[in-house]
Order: C-alpha cells, then structure tokens, then sequence
C-alpha cells in the first residue's frame, strides 16, 4: 500500500555474457527489453476483478550450477559468461513450469480451459510446448516469440506481452497465466487478470 502505481522493466544484454565458442549457449539467449504498469486499485477480491490474483515464486540454489555465470560483480569483479547444462535444465524446467502452473490453479480454484493465455518465459519451443502438453493445454492458447525474439531472460515475459497485446490476442479481461524459469534455479508463475 506504499505506492499506487509502478513500473516493472525486465531487461537484459545477456550478449554480454555468452562464450561465443559454445555453440549450446550463444544460439539461443538475446538481447531485449519490455515493462509493465502496474497501478493499484480498489477492486472486489474475485477472479473476475482485473489485477494479480496470486503469484508463486521458488528457488533452489543447490541446482545452481545447472545454469549460471561464471562470474559475479560482487565475487569475481567480472560479469563471466553462461554456462548451461542443457539437458538438465530443460528435464526440471518442463517440470518445474508445469508444477508451478498446476499450483497456481489449483490456489485459485479453477482449471486450465479457463485460462484465456498462458504467457510462458521464452526459454525455448520445447520447454514450452511440454509445459503445455503436461497441462493439456493447445499451443493456440500460448503466446510464443521465442522464434523471433530468443530467450531474453528477464525480458522475454515483457516482450511476449507487448506483442500479444499488439496484434489483438491479448484483450482487456482476459485471464493469463504468466510462468517463467530462470539460472540458480528459479521459478514462478502469476495469475493475472489483464
């Protein structure tokens, strides 16, 4: 309650950060960036009100060595460079992103036809079609630029959102799911009435 209104920017230059001599890494992060509004209002608490519902966040730092940097201002004095156990990650990532979503609807009470968009992180295809596939969800329901955009990181949510929004996806009440994985491990997803 100590602000009405903020801006949530995601943005990242992982470019910065890639070996260009590995081939399993520099393919598929980009550069980007993408914010959001958001303003607080008075609304009745009902998943019909527009707003954040709920919102589920997890890390765990023991799989850290999965997908992190080498580096760190704060340890070595250097940014580093990615370094991504590939298989690993997409074998936790399928399944973190679809517990997590499970755990968001079943917090809410509903069931995933009543999802209009799934908006996932823009890691790869194959991460986000197996999300959806375990949730029985069609990939006309998933917003996807992951094909044209590349994993942005912290930008690629804001990124999707403009766009969906853009060409007329995305409308005015319509419900999203909102999930995203990312290096330590971390992961969450939100429920979002847009």
């Amino acid at each position: 309650g100590t602000h009405k209104r903020i801006l949530v920017i995601g943005a990242e230059k992982m470019s910065s950060l890639l070996d260009w001599t590995d081939r399993t890494t520099c393919v598929l992060f980009a550069d980007g960036a993408g914010a959001v509004i958001l303003e607080a209002s008075e609304a009745e608490d009902s998943l019909e009100s527009r707003g954040i519902h709920s919102t589920h966040l997890y890390a765990n730092g023991k799989q850290r060595e999965m997908l992190q940097t080498t580096g760190g201002i704060s340890t070595t004095g250097e940014s580093g460079v990615i370094e991504m156990q590939g298989r690993e990650v997409f074998k936790y990532a399928v399944t973190y992103m679809a517990d997590v979503v499970q755990e968001t609807l079943q917090h809410n009470n509903i069931t995933a036809d009543q999802i209009d968009w799934l908006v996932p992180h823009q890691a790869n295809i194959r991460i986000i079609s197996g999300t959806a596939e375990k949730l029985g969800m069609s990939m006309d329901k998933v917003i996807v630029t992951v094909d044209h955009h590349g994993n942005t990181s912290a930008a690629s949510i804001p990124l999707a959102l403009d766009e969906a929004v853009r060409d007329g996806r995305i409308k005015k009440n319509d419900m999203l799911l909102v999930e995203a994985m990312g290096g330590g491990l971390t992961w969450g997803a939100a429920l979002v009435r847009f």
